[in-house]
C-alpha cells in the first residue's frame, strides 16, 4: 500500500470524520512534528486516510483523526463524547496512554496491553497510527548526519531507538491480534526498512 497523501473529502460519506478533522485542526494548531518540522496535523490526517483506504467505518476513521487529542491537546473525554458520541470517545480514550505511569517503557507497555484488549476497531486505529509514526521515524533516518563522527541514527539508547523498540512490540501484538490486516503487514514492512538504518555493530550484537 502506498503512502496516502490526501484527507477524506466532502464526497466521501465520512461526515463524522470531516467534523473530527475540523476539530483536530483547531486543537493541534501550531504543533509541529519533530522529524521534519511539518504541521503535526499531517499525522492524524494520514492515520485517518490509512483507515479510510482499508474501508474502516466513519466513526473509526474519526477516532483516527482524534486519537492524539487527549494526549496532546486540552481536549477531555467528555468533550469528545459530547461532540462525536460515546463510540468515538471510547476509542480515543483506549488509544491514549496513562500519564500517571512513570517511565517510557512502562507507560508504552501499559498502552499496548490496553489496546490489545479493546477490540478490532481500536487495533485498526493503533495499527494505522504506528504505521504513520514508523514512516515519520524513517524521515529522521533519511535526514541523519552523514559525518562519520556523528552519533548514528537508531543507536542504542537514543530516543529514536526507544521509539523503534516500542513500534516493534506494537507490531508483535498486532500480528497476534489482527493478523490479516493490511495495515499490520505494511507496518512490518516499514519496520524492516527501518532496521536497515541501524548501526551494523548493533545488529550483530557487538558492544
Amino acid at each position: 500500500m502506498g503512502r496516502s497523501q490526501y484527507a477524506p473529502s466532502a464526497g466521501s460519506g465520512l461526515h463524522q470524520t470531516l467534523a473530527a478533522l475540523a476539530y483536530a485542526v483547531e486543537q493541534h494548531a501550531g504543533q509541529r512534528r519533530t522529524a521534519d518540522g511539518a504541521p503535526f496535523i499531517l499525522h492524524p490526517i494520514e492515520v485517518a486516510t490509512l483507515l479510510a483506504d482499508v474501508g474502516a467505518p466513519d466513526d473509526v476513521v474519526a477516532a483516527g483523526v482524534l486519537h492524539d487529542t487527549i494526549e496532546k491537546t486540552s481536549s477531555e473525554p467528555a468533550d469528545l463524547d459530547e461532540r462525536f458520541g460515546p463510540r468515538v470517545a471510547a476509542l480515543v480514550v483506549v488509544l491514549s496512554e496513562d500519564p500517571s505511569i512513570s517511565g517510557y517503557g512502562a507507560r508504552k507497555a501499559a498502552l499496548r496491553d490496553q489496546v490489545s484488549q479493546a477490540g478490532d476497531e481500536a487495533l485498526m486505529v493503533f495499527a494505522a497510527d504506528k504505521l504513520s509514526k514508523a514512516r515519520e521515524l524513517s524521515l529522521g533516518g533519511r535526514g541523519a548526519p552523514q559525518d562519520p563522527g556523528a552519533p548514528p541514527f537508531l543507536r542504542r539508547g537514543s530516543k529514536a531507538y526507544r521509539k523503534l523498540t516500542h513500534y516493534r512490540h506494537c507490531a508483535e501484538m498486532l500480528e497476534e491480534r489482527l493478523p490479516d490486516s493490511p495495515l499490520v503487514r505494511s507496518l512490518r514492512d516499514e519496520l524492516a526498512q527501518l532496521a536497515l538504518l541501524e548501526p551494523t555493530q548493533e545488529l550483530v550484537g557487538a558492544p
